[in-house]
């Protein structure tokens, strides 16, 4: 198991997940939707209507600096996006 990372929790997915019931998860890349189904599924105890993934490509970026400039490139990433149920909703923050 293991191929949720961790929840997306921004403004923007918040505002996805009050009014179309979805939720955020970055994935492992190597992730398909059964094997992030079965996994929310199993965490959460909810069920999963559908599941859309997302690869994301690294960019490279560049400061300039006191010392000169610095170059270096962001991760590449899969996100996930989960349509539950009508009526079940998940709480990241119950645990905290």
């Amino acid at each position: 198991m293991a191929y949720i990372i961790k929840p997306i929790v921004t403004e923007k997915m918040t505002g996805i997940t009050e009014k179309l019931n979805q939720f955020g998860f970055i994935v492992r890349p190597e992730a398909n939707k059964l094997q992030i189904k079965n996994e929310v599924e199993a965490l959460y105890n909810v069920n999963v209507v559908s599941v859309n993934t997302m690869k994301y490509a690294g960019k490279n970026k560049s400061r300039y600096t006191r010392s000169g400039l610095v170059k270096g490139r962001t991760n590449a990433f899969k996100k996930a996006i989960v349509t539950l149920k009508e009526g079940e909703t998940i709480d990241f923050y119950s645990n905290i």
